[in-house]
């Protein structure tokens, strides 16, 4: 009698694999950020926030402008770049809420030149590197980003100080040099302009001499306003520094008239 064999017992299922979720970065409440508006309805837009990977973002109807809308595409169109501040984050749902109107006009300016310096430094990085001739190592990148915050920091601190701004980094001797060179020729040091107004009235036959060996000082430009006015302006690498010169030489100016029969007054006095 033929036996039937029993099929061989099914092994038992291997455990079912979880896989967790990849957690998605997202902005801080608060925070400005760009946004590119890609849809547009009647009570809002969808957008994309570039600085975190095109995460989808949304932008209500009443947070276009400071009034009542009746229209929104009066106010925003598909493909427009905006500067947002983000008012809401569900960081279960991974969902953004931005807002135009809560971002002023200094906020503005400042997050779009954030922007524009960051692709500044990141163009100069990659020039520093072609131009010393070495492989690219990822920590030369992460050295300066965590001493100066991003990239553009360091190009300026190095137009402004020179080398000494690299020693602590690290960095190879011939990247730092080539990024000097390109920090030097790409980067212009910051000045102000201050200004002061003077008023000059000498007396006697000697009087025009006298108001011309007192304006006689380096360092300042002056400009006739017509007698008896005169404008003095100099630049300085800051304010503060400015004012502490221009009052020296105002000061300088008053004092080489002490002795004359002259008058003067300065907008220093006010």
């Amino acid at each position: 009698m033929n036996t039937i064999a029993s099929p061989p017992p099914t092994p038992p299922a291997a455990p079912a694999t979880t896989v967790k979720p990849v957690p998605i970065s997202l902005p801080d409440e608060n925070e400005l950020v760009i946004a590119i508006i890609k849809k547009i309805m009647p009570y809002g837009a969808f957008c994309t926030l570039p600085e975190y990977g095109n995460l989808e973002a949304f932008l209500h109807v009443s947070e276009v402008a400071p009034r009542w809308i009746k229209n929104i595409h009066e106010f925003i169109s598909e493909g427009q770049q905006h500067v947002v501040k983000v008012h809401h984050v569900d960081r279960e749902k991974n969902q953004v809420d931005v807002s135009i109107k809560r971002v002023n006009e200094e906020e503005k300016k400042l997050k779009l030149e954030f922007v524009q310096n960051e692709k500044r430094g990141k163009k100069l990085f990659e020039l520093a590197v072609k131009e010393s001739g070495l492989k690219l190592d990822p920590k030369w990148q992460s050295s300066i980003e965590a001493e100066y915050g991003d990239v553009y920091s360091f190009f300026k601190d190095l137009s402004a100080k020179g080398e000494k701004s690299a020693e602590k980094l690290g960095l190879p001797a011939k990247f730092v040099a080539a990024a000097l060179e390109l920090a030097k020729k790409s980067i212009k040091k910051a000045s102000v302009t201050i200004e002061s107004s003077i008023t000059i009235t000498c007396y006697g036959p000697k009087g025009i001499d006298e108001i011309k060996n007192a304006l006689s000082i380096e360092g300042v430009s002056i400009h006739y306003l017509g007698a008896p006015r005169y404008k003095l302006s100099l630049t300085a690498p800051d304010y503060k520094s400015g004012e502490k010169k221009m009052n020296q030489i105002v000061q300088k100016i008053q004092d080489s008239l002490d002795s004359k029969t002259c008058d003067f007054t300065s907008d220093r006095e006010k």
